[in-house]
């Protein structure tokens, strides 16, 4: 069982930058894709960003070319840079590990990081 633990969420002004990590209990050279995700009061949970164990990234059209996501596998962690906030980027960000393992995918999740972007 991988366990997530992210960090680095916070209040920030608009055009602002911020980096949020996600800490592995676990390796996560076998968990076949990371992400990011983000969930907005009265909002369903969205993707934000997602990274594969090869390195190819995909992103959400709301924040393309302004986030950037990236996963250092020698300490188990995925990061999150967020450049140029805006204030709907508001919103509790998760992150999350999708594995298959065992003839069966897994799904893993963090208990989420408040980021706040006042205008």
């Amino acid at each position: 069982q991988v366990q997530l633990v992210e960090s680095g969420g916070g209040l920030v002004q608009a055009g602002g930058s911020l980096r949020l990590s996600c800490a592995a209990s676990g390796s996560i050279f076998s968990i076949n894709l990371m992400g990011w995700y983000r969930q907005a009061p009265g909002k369903q949970r969205e993707l934000v960003a997602t990274i594969i164990s090869g390195g190819s990234t995909n992103y959400a059209d709301s924040v393309k070319g302004r986030f950037t996501i990236s996963r250092d596998n020698a300490k188990n962690t995925v990061y999150l840079q967020m450049n140029s906030l805006k204030p709907e980027d508001t919103a509790v960000y998760y992150c999350n590990g999708h594995q298959f393992k065992n003839l069966r995918w897994y799904d893993y999740w963090g208990q989420g990081t408040q980021v706040t972007v006042s205008s």
